[in-house]
């Protein structure tokens, strides 16, 4: 049977979701559930767009193995020499280069006759095959590239080393028919086109991402990219679960199938969701909260009677919890070591007491800790936030026709105790100044959300900020079964990345200008 490769690319286009972001220790982590996952390729990052995503790359690469690496470089000189910097201690890299190929393209924003763009793009494959064994390269816009113009640059790249062609529907403008019809094209009409593997990158701007995936793969593509939860640029990519489950559970249409072990899929999909701060919908397909649930009586009765009347994949297949049920206040440590293994989360010892030390104590406030809490603890836990400002007390004072206040108390860097009172707007606005005017931080709050992670009217609050602090962005989030309590540890949380940012950058300041000295 025909197999698949799964290139998996939540990590540099799924991570350029406006709102998402994730730091190096969560990057990590996401790329060894990815690799337990088996997917065929992680896409790490693009290097040379900021030393973050150099060293994320960088880290992955030397850290994760199994599946090929891979790092993102546009056809020039200095890209792909940076792509290769951060590739090179993996086991199995590959320099993925890519450039634009449309009209529109060629014409606004490059600027470059179709000889030239033949030329680039070669030339770039060539020199990443000077570095590195694996190359893939990408006709930016392939979808809106004159199909014999396309077809010349696919049987260039080849010749010059191209080892996978990936042939993208950048901006989702494809049909499915239209795009299968694309490949079929190419594999007629591309003399050389049997050296490479075909694979295809789609968005999902018409919501045609998954659909236009699966034609072309009918069609004869054997690769294809995509994100776990579908995250990406504008409208997303084609999502990751939905590609794997259609072709598993539609294996006698497709003929074809993956590696990729589907039970862990449900973990992955919560992992990351909870790291970028993007919500996966109820209803999404294969891992969405309902995708599993049946409420009118019709449906009940006929998955009482048998499971196929009404699901055509059975949700341990996907990793799907059973029971949401799992932990209480008498559980132990090792309870909490082994659920957090079947949520994708490997702990420390160190980690496991700190999270069994906040789970005790969500255990004692809450009816029923339900996996959405335990997840919640761990996902804080990887979240690397230096607390150089830690929350002691603060007391909140508001109602009809008074004036809110908040009297906070932190614990500041060098622990010594500092108190002070603000009024604001609502009682979240006046807690916020008063965490303001202590730490002496300065932040523009941009977006504030806040969410039941359960049904129960004990459940825990999510609250995510996202501030501006010196022209950067910041995510933060906060829990708390207290919803003005999670407010607080989000702001916290925000201020205290901020100045760990700018100790980073003083020191970096300071390195800098003793290597120029020496």
């Amino acid at each position: 049977m025909r197999r698949i490769k799964i290139f998996d690319t939540t990590l540099r286009d799924g991570e350029q979701s406006p709102g998402a972001s994730l730091n190096l220790k969560e990057k990590i982590q996401i790329a060894r559930q990815l690799a337990a996952m088996k997917v065929d390729v992680i896409e790490a990052g693009f290097p040379i767009t900021s030393q973050g995503d150099f060293d994320a790359v960088q880290a992955v690469a030397a850290e994760v193995r199994g599946p090929v690496i891979c790092g993102l470089a546009r056809t020039v000189e200095k890209d792909i020499e940076r792509a290769w910097a951060a590739l090179k201690k993996a086991a199995h890299p590959r320099i993925h280069v890519f450039c634009a190929t449309s009209q529109i393209h060629r014409q606004f924003k490059l600027r470059k006759a179709k000889d030239e763009i033949l030329r680039i793009a070669a030339d770039g494959v060539r020199q990443a095959r000077k570095l590195c064994a694996d190359v893939e390269f990408s006709p930016e816009d392939a979808s809106r590239t004159e199909p014999d113009f396309l077809a010349a640059v696919v049987e260039a790249v080849i010749e010059a080393g191209a080892g996978t062609v990936n042939i993208p529907d950048t901006v989702g403008y494809a049909i499915p028919e239209q795009y299968a019809e694309l490949i079929r094209y190419l594999k007629a009409n591309v003399p050389n086109i049997g050296k490479a593997v075909i694979s295809v990158h789609c968005h999902n701007d018409l919501g045609l991402g998954v659909a236009n995936s699966l034609a072309a793969v009918a069609a004869g593509a054997d690769q294809v990219e995509c994100t776990v939860n579908g995250l990406g640029e504008r409208a997303g990519n084609a999502s990751l679960e939905e590609i794997v489950m259609a072709i598993k559970t539609r294996r006698d249409f497709f003929g074809c199938d993956t590696g990729v072990a589907t039970r862990k899929l449900y973990a992955v999909s919560r992992m990351v969701s909870g790291m970028t701060g993007m919500v996966v919908q109820r209803n999404k397909a294969i891992v969405g909260e309902n995708a599993f649930a049946h409420e009118a009586g019709i449906h009940q009765d006929g998955v009482l009677k048998e499971r196929r009347t009404y699901e055509i994949m059975r949700p341990e297949d996907v990793g799907v919890p059973q029971s949401k049920l799992v932990l209480g206040k008498h559980s132990g440590r090792h309870a909490l070591r082994v659920r957090a293994k079947e949520l994708g989360f490997d702990l420390s010892d160190t980690q496991l007491e700190v999270a069994y030390t906040r789970f005790k104590d969500l255990a004692d406030r809450k009816k029923v800790v339900y996996d959405e809490d335990i997840e919640a603890i761990l996902e804080s836990e990887f979240a690397q936030v230096e607390e150089v400002f830690k929350l002691e007390a603060f007391h909140i004072s508001s109602g009809t026709r008074a004036t809110p206040m908040a009297t906070v108390s932190l614990l500041g860097p060098s622990g010594a105790k500092t108190q002070d009172a603000a009024i604001g707007d609502g009682p979240v606005d006046a807690l916020y100044n008063a965490i303001e005017r202590l730490t002496g931080v300065k932040v523009k709050l941009k977006d504030y959300r806040i969410r039941a992670l359960t049904m129960d009217k004990d459940a825990q609050g999510e609250v995510t900020v996202v501030v501006e602090y010196r022209g950067r962005t910041i995510t933060a989030r906060g829990l708390s079964t207290d919803i003005v309590e999670a407010s607080a540890f989000a702001y916290l949380n925000a201020i205290n990345s901020a100045v760990a940012r700018e100790r980073r950058d003083k020191d970096r300041r300071r390195s800098t200008r003793g290597t120029s000295k020496g």
